[in-house]
């Protein structure tokens, strides 16, 4: 068995309000096990035997589109592939240890085409810069994103239909230590800051 995080877009904001014991159930109901949630934005994290993991992001697209009423992008990754997203360094060490800083990681469906890497490298600038590794899109904001930064629509113009969802890399990372593997395969320790 395989444990994934789905980070779903859209879930908690604007009028798209989800319980986390009614989003728990609509995974279980997949036959999806150990389901749990990670804060209210729409990160769950399950266990599965299965291998074909764009045939289950699809299956989790269309049951949440069919019992929610609209639909979620889902974009899978296994705690490996977590682990090596929270311990990226992208940024200089001083702007990755700045509090006041914001880090943020794009999860993507897949790696984007070449001319998506170029408009998003074209949105570096004094106050976000942005690195592309495989399907993560890495952004540092210079400030808080919400009042200082333009780039957030621009991001979404550069993307050009490529299928992501955000989130704080700071929030990755306690994913990680909650729920990554431990060496030699054993879970690692869960503390209760889950919803």
């Amino acid at each position: 068995m395989a444990r994934l995080v789905a980070f779903l877009r859209g879930i908690n904001v604007g009028g798209h309000r989800v319980k986390m014991d009614a989003l728990r159930g609509h995974f279980a109901a997949l036959k999806l096990r150990g389901v749990e949630t990670f804060i209210a934005s729409g990160n769950v994290i399950f266990e599965t035997a299965t291998t074909d993991l764009a045939a289950l992001e699809r299956k989790i697209e269309r049951h949440l589109a069919a019992e929610l009423g609209y639909d979620v992008p889902t974009m899978l990754r296994s705690m490996a592939e977590l682990a090596t997203v929270g311990g990226h360094r992208p940024f200089s060490s001083g702007d990755m240890e700045n509090e006041t800083n914001s880090l943020n990681v794009l999860f993507l469906r897949a790696a984007p085409p070449a001319e998506v890497a170029r408009a998003v490298a074209a949105l570096n600038g004094a106050k976000d810069e942005f690195r592309l590794k495989g399907r993560e899109i890495y952004w540092l904001c210079r400030g808080k994103i919400s009042v200082d930064s333009l780039a957030a629509p621009l991001m979404g113009k550069a993307l050009k239909g490529c299928e992501c969802t955000v989130r704080n890399l700071r929030t990755v990372r306690q994913m990680v230590g909650l729920y990554g593997e431990a060496p030699g395969g054993k879970a690692a320790k869960r503390v209760s800051c889950v919803s």
